[in-house]
């Protein structure tokens, strides 16, 4: 059966200090024993709407991708890139590119553009559909992306304690809706932007809706699991 390990993390992340958060990122990718690592919306920089931008040549990002080529991992990793747009970037040993640009901005106090469309990124066979935060309960956004033939539905989120319940409703409603793995990396403790606390509670749910991994509250946590094709297997 074709198999894929797969983490969501939750970084303890420095406002605006990309150099810092870069070398955070680098140690819970060598940390996790996984093919694929999954974090948080904005990981790179914090939750600031102010972020400097991003691009995939930067040097900070260096200890990153040497992380990634190391473990043989693609880290999915949260920044503001040109455009502005808020973006999932995927990280590995070839290097950095911006593989999902965020389609569905917050109507309020996000000073980005929506991307341009739903993306699906293959590693090893598998077909993992990428979101950022509230596109995780927005329908249309799951269903286009899952029209393209996913396989898992994969998202950096940010929530606070208050809405800890929310990433659990809606895996288990694309559980439900779409018969697809759901791997969700949400951040915990503060992040800026005025979140002083986050929900934690990162996440990878079954197809069957089964909670195969949980992180708790506590910063710095990860969260493992293998994806089997058909069947369920958790590590």
């Amino acid at each position: 059966m074709r198999s894929l390990i797969i983490a969501v993390a939750q970084p303890r992340v420095t406002p605006h200090d990309v150099a810092a958060n870069a070398l955070v990122h680098a140690s819970a990718v060598r940390a996790a024993s996984a093919r694929v690592v999954v974090f948080p919306e904005l990981s790179l920089t914090g939750y600031e709407m102010d972020a400097a931008l991003i691009a995939p040549d930067d040097p900070r990002l260096a200890p990153l991708v040497a992380a990634c080529a190391a473990t043989d991992t693609v880290a999915l990793v949260g920044a503001p890139v040109e455009g502005p747009h808020i973006a999932m970037l995927a990280v590995d040993r070839e290097g950095v590119r911006v593989a999902y640009r965020k389609q569905y901005p917050h109507p309020s106090g996000e000073p980005f553009r929506p991307g341009p469309g739903p993306e699906v990124l293959e590693i090893d066979g598998w077909r993992l559909g990428l979101g950022i935060c509230r596109e995780t309960g927005i329908a249309e956004h799951i269903a286009d992306t899952a029209a393209l033939g996913i396989d898992a539905y994969v998202a950096g989120v940010l929530d606070s304690p208050a809405d800890a319940v929310v990433a659990a409703q809606r895996a288990e409603r694309i559980t439900a809706e779409h018969s697809v793995w759901v791997a969700f990396a949400s951040f915990a403790g503060p992040t800026g932007g005025g979140y002083t606390e986050t929900a934690g509670r990162s996440g990878i749910w079954a197809p069957d809706g089964t909670v195969a991994a949980r992180a708790s509250r506590t910063a710095g946590e990860i969260a493992r699991a293998t994806m089997v094709a058909g069947s369920l297997a958790c590590v």
